[in-house]
């Protein structure tokens, strides 16, 4: 353990203005509080946040963030109190270790949600000064370090998993490279104890086979460039253990099969010079294809810039080399760090590219609903393997790789993704679902009536367009089940002869426990309270009017009188009102609605046979009727045929649908013979008159022996 004169002088050394005194009080104040609290490992408790204060220092950080490492724990698990921190060390040290600490005190439905909703705490400090973050990496770096003192195995898998998933991707997210690989080979060590043994035993193994190639290869490639009269610094070393793993995994090939477990850093002193490096190996060795990588000129998102390249080297080796000048590899290696030195002083600059994710994760903070959806997008934003695209402008927009336009809208701005209709790459028009590869250039179409589509979801692959559409898709939701709870309630009312006010349902708000009346409106939408319900609470006295009916409901949705029928239209697939899969009900159709808990109301045709099974449960039937109001909209209708087998019947048959402005949107063989074919056919038509014309087309078609309406 650091004694306290120690990390003074660590602090010192690299700045001679730190305030010795503070630094000493937070030392002893540290000690003070945490006592003869013990360790897992037997040590001292305050040992722990000595040990991260040192940590920092080799990151050369600024007094504050140093205290604020002494001091990280003392809060939670020490009597101090805030007004005490800051009466000894300032408001802003304070702040920031309060941003550190973990909000263990919040009780959640589980583990998950308590993991989650204590990142939210993290992201939401840290957003306000990054060095909360930088704190926290290296306290969980050194709980990581000291892992193995643990006594229950699935503790240390759950650290070391949430390691891996979450604190990991966030070291590499402000360039922090080197904590970044400890954090996930000590994780690895946990997770996967048997994998990495036998890496680590292939690699002693290659070592012993063959001793000192890199210095060999190094000597080698000086020979090559600085030969040239250039001052490079050139070195070599082996990949660490789980970054082999991931190239296996990834990959799916052997230990074996690996050709370049060897990496090679050439420095030099300008820009430049770095393509001039790349030109001396380029010329001397061959070169591996679609290995090159140029992140000086398309820095990633965290601000890493340098050349990578892999050649057949020295003594047909395969290595990749990274070429950078000094200055990025510092920026490289320390990342955020780097900028928030002792010498900085005052606020570190946000704007920069290394901080657009962090924006983004904000983002998503405020769309996501749950904590645990939060911690889902978050993954998300996180774990990327990135492609580089373009704008029409010029502007370089990183993506995770099998992102798609969609992607790229939101990374523009969430205007643009939500009104988002069509996407040009590289001047073509393609689908919104397409694969984005590195170098395209990205054109987004937008349209002001456009709104989010729900089977975006399905394609996109960053966090913030996911967190976005559903937070639409909630909202539609909420609103429908609102809409549809207040026409089931009218309807109710009506039929009991009373006249519907919100007034009345203020006043039993209390007996469903609901906090508002657009609440309890939300609930009868979405299937959870029935309109004779809340009637009932509100005049006690009436009597059951569905128990009273001596009509079956199949036989009274039948005979019923279309007057109040509730009025509904085409929605958003999965709201509050959909269509029956078995019926595909289609406007002209006389339709039933049968409601079901939790999703609203599931719309049939009349002679459904699926309606059968509801005739003991009329509570859920809903008088339901076509709303011939607006625009047209495009329903789906199913056609069972039976086809002649002759060349050109299937072209004859879509000939057929789209000269009576059918659009096909799936097609399925269920029979085939040696004289004929049976399918199934989904056409978009706007009623069922539009149906019944396309039938009747298609029958007079020779090819077509039957065309009925498919049920079921």
């Amino acid at each position: 353990m650091m004694r306290q004169y120690e990390l003074v002088e660590r602090v010192k050394a690299y700045d001679p203005d730190a305030c010795e005194t503070t630094l000493n009080r937070a030392y002893v104040y540290a000690t003070q509080k945490h006592g003869s609290q013990k360790r897992a490992s037997g040590d001292p408790y305050f040992s722990h946040p000595i040990e991260v204060a040192g940590i920092l220092t080799h990151y050369k950080l600024d007094c504050d963030t140093i205290i604020t490492a002494l001091l990280h724990d003392t809060i939670e698990d020490t009597d101090a109190t805030p007004e005490e921190i800051i009466k000894l060390f300032g408001a802003n040290i304070f702040k920031l270790v309060d941003g550190v600490t973990k909000l263990t005190q919040i009780e959640l439905k589980s583990a998950d949600s308590k993991q989650a909703e204590n990142f939210r705490k993290l992201l939401l400090a840290m957003s306000e000064d990054i060095r909360v973050l930088l704190v926290k990496l290296a306290d969980r770096l050194h709980n990581m370090r000291t892992l193995h003192y643990i006594l229950k195995p699935e503790k240390r898998v759950r650290i070391a998993a949430e390691t891996l998933e979450i604190y990991a991707p966030l070291a590499e997210r402000i360039g922090m490279h080197d904590i970044k690989e400890e954090l996930e080979d000590l994780a690895f060590e946990h997770l996967n104890p048997e994998a990495r043994g036998s890496i680590m035993a292939r690699l002693e193994f290659l070592r012993l086979k063959d001793d000192n190639v890199v210095d060999r290869i190094v000597s080698q490639l000086d020979k090559s460039i600085n030969g040239e009269g250039l001052n490079a610094r050139i070195y070599g070393r082996e990949k660490r253990p789980y970054s082999i793993w991931q190239k296996m995994q990834r990959k799916n090939i052997t230990f074996g099969e690996l050709s370049d477990i060897m990496a090679f850093r050439v420095l030099v002193d300008t820009m430049p010079q770095c393509y001039e490096v790349l030109g001396y190996l380029h010329a001397g060795y061959k070169v591996v294809p679609g290995r090159f990588k140029d992140y000086i000129s398309t820095p990633k998102p965290n601000g890493y810039r340098s050349i990578h390249t892999t050649v057949i080297g020295p003594e047909n080796h395969r290595i990749e080399v990274q070429i950078r000048t000094r200055e990025m590899h510092e920026v490289n290696e320390n990342g955020v760090a780097a900028h928030w030195s002792y010498k900085q002083g005052s606020a570190l600059q946000k704007e920069g590219t290394q901080y657009r994710w962090l924006r983004d994760l904000l983002d998503i903070l405020e769309h996501a609903s749950e904590p645990e959806e939060f911690l889902e997008h978050t993954k998300l934003a996180m774990f990327q393997d990135q492609v580089f695209c373009f704008s029409p402008k010029g502007d370089v927009i990183a993506l995770p790789a099998h992102a798609t336009p969609v992607d790229f809208a939101y990374m523009i701005h969430t205007h643009i993704g939500d009104t988002c209709v069509g996407a040009k790459v590289n001047g073509a028009m393609v689908p919104l679902r397409t694969q984005l590869n590195n170098g395209d250039q990205v054109e987004i179409v937008t349209s002001k009536a456009q709104t989010p589509n729900p089977t975006w979801e399905r394609f996109v692959m960053t966090g913030k367009a996911r967190a976005r559409i559903r937070r639409f898709i909630r909202q539609q939701q909420e609103k429908q089940y609102k809409d549809l709870g207040k026409a089931i309630l009218q309807k109710a009312f009506r039929q009991e002869g009373y006249e519907y006010s919100e007034k009345a349902i203020d006043g039993v708000l209390k007996i469903f426990k609901m906090p508002s009346v657009d609440s309890l409106l939300a609930a009868v939408g979405s299937g959870n309270h029935t309109g004779r319900e809340i009637v009932h609470a509100v005049f006690p006295g009436t009597k059951d009017a569905e128990t009273a009916r001596k009509i079956v409901p199949l036989e009274r949705a039948r005979n019923r009188k279309r007057d109040h029928a509730i009025p509904i239209k085409g929605l958003i697939p999965g709201m509050a009102v959909h269509y029956a899969g078995c019926c595909h009900p289609l406007p002209g159709d006389r339709i039933v609605g049968i409601v079901t808990t939790g999703k609203g109301v599931t719309i049939h045709t009349i002679d459904c046979d699926t309606l059968e099974t509801f005739a003991d449960q009329p509570e859920r039937w809903l008088d339901v009727g076509w709303d011939n109001e607006g625009e047209p909209e495009h329903f789906v209708g199913r056609l069972g045929l039976t086809v002649a087998h002759e060349k050109g019947a299937l072209s004859t048959i879509t000939s057929v649908i789209a000269k009576n402005l059918g659009n096909i949107t799936n097609l399925r063989f269920t029979n085939r013979t040696q004289d004929f074919f049976e399918m199934l056919i989904d056409i978009d038509v706007v009623d069922v008159r539009h149906l019944t014309n396309i039938i009747a087309a298609l029958r007079a078609t020779p090819v077509v022996n039957t065309v009925e309406r498919a049920r079921g």
